[in-house]
This record gives structure tokens, sequence and C-alpha cells, in this order.
């Protein structure tokens, strides 16, 4: 860890003088704050959004999360929400109005692709799904009315990449706004507003958090950016996060190094011990030389994550329902980022009220590595797939 991570994680923002030179600052869990009289109370309701009035707008324990995420990502201003979805919703919205078009990658967030490809038609707003790893087929894509192009990388099913620099020059040329999701690298692997994207979003219920106890996304960028979607998306739609949930968040930033280092490793050593398995067609890990975009990889992000995904070998869904059932380490579920090891079957899907027509095969299989052993978690992946 270097030394700047360091600070920002443990000390930065963090005036002890403020606290009774408590070592852990406290959680500020209030709706409201009191004025001594009605001239304080009348400055303050005009500065509503920078100084304690009324948590919806600003709070303490918010304001210190935000000054560390902001650093993290390298922005100049960060905004918390009530969950991931939420945060990407107010960065698409905050940046098309009605007879805009939209641009987005395929393998995107589910959600993402329902905000996109449902919710925000009834508005006026339409969207062309593209192979981000095509260039030219963004490019081609791009109409007059075109105002976002949205990209996840990797994205969190196939893992595949996009080229953010690339993207987001020809993007600006086209006076496009650039969002990208970063959930799966986090700020300490990828930077993406280093690369040129305008705003990125996270869902913070994965690694930022990391004890799979809370719900929160982030949106970072620059002042204007972020303080056009505060007063407008924010505070309008008004899905913020609790104090409660960013004094979690705060705590979970203090281990984000070392967390993610082990699940890590731990699934670069699960990716490797699968890739070639007789009982696997492919492993989806950006990691691995195998994966098409290897290079890429290296090129835009200094490590990899927790999560990956696999094609294995079976005839029929009742197959791979047999190889989760049989495993013993991984916890059927959705997310990741938490301590304990997980997996999803895609085919788990396919009769969900909420499940969006998809093209990603029947037979992908997602893990999340946590923070068991190496060797536990392999053995076990082993055991189960001899059940197929």
């Amino acid at each position: 860890m270097n030394e700047k991570l360091s600070y920002i994680l443990n000390h930065l923002g963090e005036d002890r003088d403020d606290y009774l030179q408590a070592v852990v600052p406290p959680v500020f869990q209030t709706s409201n704050f009191a004025y001594p009289d009605v001239a304080t109370l009348r400055e303050r309701l005009q500065r509503e959004l920078e100084v304690p009035f009324y948590t919806r707008g600003y709070n303490p324990t918010t304001a210190l999360l935000r000054k560390k995420l902001a650093a993290l990502d390298g922005a100049e201003d960060a905004l918390v929400f009530g969950s991931g979805s939420a945060a990407i919703s107010a960065a698409v919205i905050s940046s098309v109005k009605a007879g805009d078009h939209v641009v987005c990658v395929t393998g995107a967030y589910s959600w993402a692709n329902k905000l996109l490809n449902k919710l925000l038609v009834r508005f006026g707003v339409t969207t062309t799904m593209v192979d981000g790893r095509d260039i030219n087929q963004v490019s081609e894509a791009f109409r007059e009315n075109t105002t976002v192009l949205y990209l996840e990388s990797p994205t969190s099913a196939l893992f595949e990449l996009q080229d953010m620099e690339a993207l987001t020059k020809m993007a600006h040329s086209k006076g496009v706004t650039t969002i990208c999701d970063n959930t799966y690298a986090t700020p300490l692997f990828q930077q993406p507003i280093r690369l040129g994207i305008d705003l990125v979003v996270q869902s913070a219920s994965k690694y930022l958090g990391g004890h799979s106890d809370i719900v929160a996304g982030v949106v970072t960028g620059n002042a204007e950016r972020i303080g056009k979607i505060y007063n407008e998306e924010f505070m309008t739609l008004g899905a913020v996060l609790s104090p409660n949930d960013c004094w979690l968040m705060i705590r979970g930033l203090r281990t984000l190094p070392l967390r993610l280092e082990r699940s890590g490793a731990n699934a670069m050593a699960l990716a490797t011990a699968l890739d070639g398995h007789p009982k696997i067609e492919r492993v989806n890990h950006p990691g691995l030389t195998s994966h098409p975009q290897y290079e890429l990889g290296k090129k835009q992000m200094t490590g990899y994550s927790g999560l990956f995904s696999v094609l294995v070998r079976a005839e029929n869904v009742s197959q791979i329902e047999s190889f989760c059932n049989h495993l013993k380490c991984f916890v059927l579920a959705t997310s990741w980022g938490g301590h304990e090891s997980l997996v999803f079957p895609q085919c788990a899907f396919s009769e969900s009220p909420n499940y969006m027509k998809s093209t990603l095969p029947w037979n992908l299989v997602r893990f999340y590595c946590g923070l068991e052993e190496s060797g536990e978690l392999i053995d076990d992946v082993i055991q189960a797939l001899n059940q197929v």
C-alpha cells in the first residue's frame, strides 16, 4: 500500500479535534441539526448542501466518507447513495433529457440495462446496445442526439473490457458524456477518471463496504458534474445513504487493500486451477493470459479482484444445479465483496420476474472468492465438478 492510499483510508478528513479526540470518528445518527437563533438558521438554510442542516443534504459522517471516496478515485467530489442502482440512475439521468440517445455496452449491469431500455424509454430517451470491445461498432452507434456513452469494464458476467482511453477520446470529440461502472476493479485497481471518464459509478455494497452488511452506491466526478447531480437528482429523488451505513463503509475502507489482495489472489489461484480442466469449457478472468483482452487489462488495471466466471461443460441445467448444490465453501448468493465466497449460476435467472432477456450462456457460473484459504476453495470446486 503506498503512502497516499494509506493516508486516504486511515487519516484523510479525520480531524479529531472535532470529536473529543476519539480514535474512531463517531456516527452522527441524526436527521436534523438545531441552531440558537433565527439568523443562524436562515444562514444555514442558504447553505443546506454545505453545512449541517438536514441529513438528506449534509451530514458530517457522510461528508467524511465522500471526501475519502473522491480522493480514492482521483476525483474532485463524490456522492453516496442508498444503492448502486440509485447511483447509476442519478449519473445517467443527470446527462439526458427527452429526445436524447444513449450508447451502452452489452453486458452492463442488469438494472442499468433496465433503466436504459425500459424506464427511460417512457421519457423519450432511447438506447443502442453495442459490443464495447469493438470501437468501430461503438462509433457507428453514435447519433446527433447521443449524449451518453455508458461503459462497464470489466463487465461482471463475461468480464469483457473496453478501451476507456480510446472510447472517451472518441466520445468527447462528439460532445458525449462518458460514464463507467468500476465496481469490479475498485479505485485500487483501476481509475477511470484518469483515463478520461466523466462520471464513475460503483456499487459500494461490494468491496468498499466489504462486509455484506450495507447496500450503497457511489458517483465520482468533477465538482461541476457532481454539484449538478447533488442539487437535482440527489436531493430531488432522495436516494440518500444513512449516516450509519456511511460509518460502516468508512470502517470497511480501512481494510480494503488487505481484503482486495487476498480475494484477488484466491480468485487467480482458482481460475488458474480451472483453466484447462476437462469439465470447464472456458474461464473468464481478465488476469489470465488466455483472456482475449489480457493486454488491455494490463494497460488499464493494476490488479484483479475476486470475481470471475466459467462455462461448465454440462448437458443440461440440472447438471449445473447439481454442481452448485454440491459446493460447500461457496454460498449461493448474488453480489460480492464480503469475507465469504459466493457462487451464482446464470440459469437461476430463468424464472425471475425481473429477468431481462439475455444472450449470456445458460451454463455460465460466476464465482466470488472471499478470504478463505485458496486450497480449500480449489478442492471444493473440484469435488463439485466431479458430481457433474
